[in-house]
């Protein structure tokens, strides 16, 4: 993967057109019921410099979701096939089903300056950063509360009392991972958190080392004073 694209980067933050950004992963994990999804969506409405990466998943579509909007739903085959090929950047079983990230689209969006929002576990967030250095920024969103967290399951009603269940028993072992990102938000104001989420992006696009041509643009300058 080259560090420059043979497009013009999109260019939001900086005046000048010489310097262009390279794109970002931005990753956002926690808990289910932690609010990651809802952050995610304000986060998407408020900036169209950075799109949702769909990821593909061998399980059945919920009611409302849209194969190629929502995810790409495959089945288990085709799912051990795109593995194989080298087509998916990252991949985890998460409650029986596989989920994974297609690699060209995420790519493309890199190189053209895009940034790219993944709403993965901390499983998937492991890969992508050992096959992306660099490009990632990962986000972990906690609950204020273990009570919060299976009231706010409880009251999505997307999961029968079983499920749910599962998914509070499995909470302490996704929380364990929060030492492996960037940064945390404990998610227990939704417009606080969903400032804090837009300040973390808007750091990370003005990084050094994200800009191209920067160094060109400076000694530019210093040729001109």
């Amino acid at each position: 993967m080259t560090a420059k694209s043979q497009e013009t980067p999109a260019n939001p933050s900086l005046a000048d057109p010489h310097i262009v950004r390279r794109g970002l992963l931005f990753i956002v994990s926690s808990p289910s019921g932690a609010g990651k999804t809802t952050l995610a969506r304000r986060l998407l409405a408020a900036d169209s410099n950075i799109a949702m990466s769909v990821s593909v998943t061998t399980r059945a579509p919920r009611p409302g979701e849209r194969n190629g909007i929502d995810y790409h739903f495959v089945d288990r085959d085709a799912f051990e096939i795109m593995k194989t090929r080298g087509d998916l950047l990252e991949w985890a079983r998460v409650f029986d089903n596989h989920y994974g990230t297609p690699r060209a689209p995420v790519e493309d969006a890199i190189h053209a300056g895009k940034d790219v929002l993944f709403d993965i576990d901390w499983q998937g967030a492991q890969q992508l950063s050992e096959k992306m250095q660099g490009d990632v920024v990962r986000v972990f969103v906690l609950p204020p509360s273990g009570g919060i967290l299976e009231q706010r399951l409880k009251t999505r009603a997307q999961d029968s009392d079983e499920t749910v269940a599962r998914r509070m028993a499995a909470a302490s072992a996704e929380i364990s991972h929060w030492p492996e990102y960037d940064y945390v938000i404990v998610n227990s104001d939704l417009e606080q958190s969903t400032g804090a989420l837009h300040a973390i992006l808007t750091a990370e696009r003005l990084k050094r080392e994200r800009l191209l041509g920067l160094s060109e643009f400076v000694r530019d300058l210093q040729a001109m004073l």
